[in-house]
């Protein structure tokens, strides 16, 4: 079988992936912070450019919005492109607030009320751990370069909570489990690394919380402005 999202060659594909979700995220940073940087897919118009970043070679391209998207592209990296390592970088809503709009946050693990674990591994697990070792270069590569990050658990969502309140389901997520960030994919990605012993973790910026009025970041803003981010992910990975 061979991949029909992501079609190029395998050696045009680094086996250290940066997935936005948004193709054209995946654009600014391979135009800004790439060296070389190829388009290696274009495929749907999900982007993806392969280049260096201080002489390391780096992929970076987009995965769509929610579970099912960002569990195909991930599938198709690990499985067709001997990809190892997968960071997903987006933005996400503060879930308390203690998290602050630009803030960034480093995923733990995932929690969901998504059936997507059954589906893809017959598991019935609710809460899903990221990559210790990724996890563990970018809150080391975090305080050498001085950019403070939130580290915990990520709440991923099958709606977009800023138009649809969700409280229904956060009063259920059990006393244990707290949440400080929800975005919609993080949950899909960590279990498709686990179902194919592979590695992943989830940078987010947040973009949106109903604890500050008038500040959520604009389209534009997502896009564009998620430099610090960007960098103490580049710099991980490259570490």
């Amino acid at each position: 079988m061979k991949p029909i999202h992501i079609v190029t060659e395998k050696e045009n594909i680094a086996n250290i992936v940066l997935l936005p979700g948004d193709p054209l995220r995946a654009k600014y940073i391979a135009e800004k912070y790439l060296d070389n940087a190829m388009l290696i897919n274009e495929v749907r118009n999900m982007l993806g450019y392969t280049g260096t970043y201080k002489g390391k070679k780096i992929t970076v391209i987009g995965s769509g919005m929610g579970i099912p998207s960002v569990g195909i592209y991930a599938y198709e990296l690990y499985k067709f492109y001997n990809v190892n390592k997968i960071i997903r970088i987006g933005s996400a809503g503060a879930f308390t607030k203690d998290v602050k709009i630009t803030d960034i946050v480093l995923g733990k693990n995932a929690y969901s009320y998504s059936n997507f674990a059954y589906a893809i591994k017959k598991s019935n697990e609710k809460l899903i751990k990221s990559s210790n070792s990724l996890n563990e270069k970018i809150l080391n590569k975090s305080k050498e370069l001085n950019i403070p990050i939130h580290f915990g658990t990520i709440y991923t969502s099958e709606v977009f909570d800023v138009y649809h309140n969700i409280d229904h389901l956060k009063d259920n997520i059990p006393e244990g489990i707290k949440p400080i960030a929800s975005e919609m994919e993080a949950f899909g990605l960590f279990h498709i690394a686990d179902l194919l012993n592979e590695e992943a973790s989830c940078l987010v910026t947040i973009s949106d919380s109903r604890f500050e009025e008038n500040k959520d970041l604009t389209s534009e803003e997502r896009q564009y402005t998620l430099d610090k981010m960007i960098i103490l992910a580049l710099e991980s990975i490259t570490s």
